[in-house]
């Protein structure tokens, strides 16, 4: 009987090991709210620049970025936001349950996030805009470009 086993085990670690389905894997860790640990040799910046001590920005130290200061492809990202879509990704507009604690401290539901295009990308790459409060708003919202282990509050 305990041979049934031995090989299903073995297959399922293998797929484990070697990132089989990494993308699928991804997806559900960033809809949940990914970790500093996803983004592989980017230390996560403070508001000064710096990286934080624990490898995660510091809660409640966030920088600003303004509209004008954001890469084209999330300036149409916001532009797609506020309009409530088409979205260019089937996962844009996903619940985000800021799991990490780097946004503020909001009931479950309240931010979403959306892919800011990547030129040259393959996939979707690591920049995000994460966007509080109810949908096609866009007062509350926060860039990445370091998938989930910093964010830029976007000024109005």
């Amino acid at each position: 009987m305990k041979r049934a086993w031995a090989f299903p085990c073995i297959v399922a670690l293998s797929a484990i090991l070697c990132g089989c389905g990494k993308e699928s894997s991804r997806n559900a860790t960033e809809a949940s709210g990914a970790s500093a640990s996803q983004a592989p040799g980017q230390p996560a910046q403070g508001a000064s620049g710096t990286p934080a001590a624990s490898g995660a920005q510091v809660a409640g130290a966030l920088g600003t970025i303004t509209k004008t200061q954001l890469p084209a492809e999330a300036t149409e990202t916001l532009r797609l936001i506020k309009a409530g879509g088409p979205f260019p990704y089937a996962d844009d507009g996903v619940l985000f349950r800021n799991s990490a604690a780097l946004l503020s401290k909001h009931p479950r539901g309240y931010y979403h996030t959306y892919t800011v295009r990547t030129p040259g990308a393959t996939d979707r790459g690591q920049r995000r805009i994460v966007c509080g409060g109810p949908r096609k708003q866009i007062s509350d919202c926060y860039y990445t470009e370091d998938y989930y282990a910093s964010f830029k509050r976007i000024a109005e």
